[in-house]
């Protein structure tokens, strides 16, 4: 079968979830049966994965989905840095029964107030709680503090790994965040963190209640970069990833940030959904619920 027609077999949540179960292996690995205790880890989705597509698009998916929350970016119209388009996002996303759980990555190059206030306040007429942010330069992270104190807006610091010069490693940003005030924290890109080096297990222990948002990707060699594929079929240790979160009674969300075949995601995506709900209801949880 060619990776095209492969890909357009996945190209249903029905197709995609029976595709779990034609891998004896994966099957092994992955009980099907699920009792009635709803899942603690909740799925959701960075827009980035959509970055192709508008707002109503990724609207419709996310309900072909059953998705409830979202990650948005400033890309295309997820959320617009506009006030009025991005007033116009927030409604529609909440009409949807969409949840704006976090906002990013959004970028700090600058230690000064205007520049860092007008991102907070974007993230406060969105209602959203959990700034993911990428690489604030560290004499930044005071001035970010006292606005953390002033919003009451968590900042999750988003590790880029071993390409990022300053927050390559979750532990990068804890060694920056320890002191600081306890919405001073991170959020885990999975892959960036492998490729670091990082046990990404580890990493979740170690970052405990300052762990505000988790991006979730798979690969094929946890040492590159462009070996991304739908979660299920790389080397990520998910059910483990799932299980340290459980074990740190992690509250957040878990965010599929799926970014290969940018203009055709959907059979990637669907297929990564219908893998980690089969790992939670081997798990024993009903993903569904």
């Amino acid at each position: 079968m060619t990776s095209i027609s492969r890909r357009t077999f996945l190209g249903s949540s029905a197709l995609a979830a029976a595709a779990l179960t034609t891998n004896p292996a994966r099957a092994a690995a992955e009980p099907r049966a699920a009792s009635g205790a709803p899942s603690p880890i909740r799925l959701g989705l960075a827009s980035y994965t959509f970055r192709n597509f508008s707002r109503a698009q990724m609207i419709a998916w996310m309900k072909q989905l059953n998705l409830a929350g979202l990650n948005a970016k400033d890309t295309k119209d997820h959320l617009p840095i506009d006030p009025v388009a991005e007033a116009q996002a927030v409604s529609d996303y909440s009409s949807a029964g969409i949840q704006l759980h976090a906002a990013g990555a959004i970028y700090f190059p600058k230690d000064e107030d205007d520049d860092i206030r007008a991102k907070f306040e974007y993230c406060k007429r969105a209602g959203i709680q959990v700034i993911v942010a990428g690489d604030p330069i560290p004499a930044a992270l005071p001035r970010i503090e006292k606005f953390v104190k002033e919003y009451g807006i968590r900042f999750a610091i988003h590790n880029h790994g071993p390409e990022d010069k300053i927050f390559p490693s979750p532990l990068d940003v804890l060694k920056a965040v320890h002191s600081m005030d306890p919405r001073m924290g991170c959020c885990i890109d999975v892959g960036h963190c492998a490729r670091a080096g990082t046990d990404v297990v580890e990493a979740i222990h170690a970052a405990g209640p300052r762990l505000f948002d988790v991006h979730i990707k798979d690969l094929t060699d946890l040492s590159v970069k462009e070996s991304q594929v739908a979660v299920g079929q790389g080397k990520m240790p998910v059910r483990e990833i799932f299980e340290a979160l459980v074990k740190i009674e992690y509250p957040g969300w878990v965010d599929l940030e799926y970014e290969v075949h940018g203009d055709d995601p959907m059979p990637g995506v669907t297929e990564s959904y219908a893998y980690m709900r089969g790992v939670l209801a081997g798990m024993g949880y009903n993903p569904h619920a």
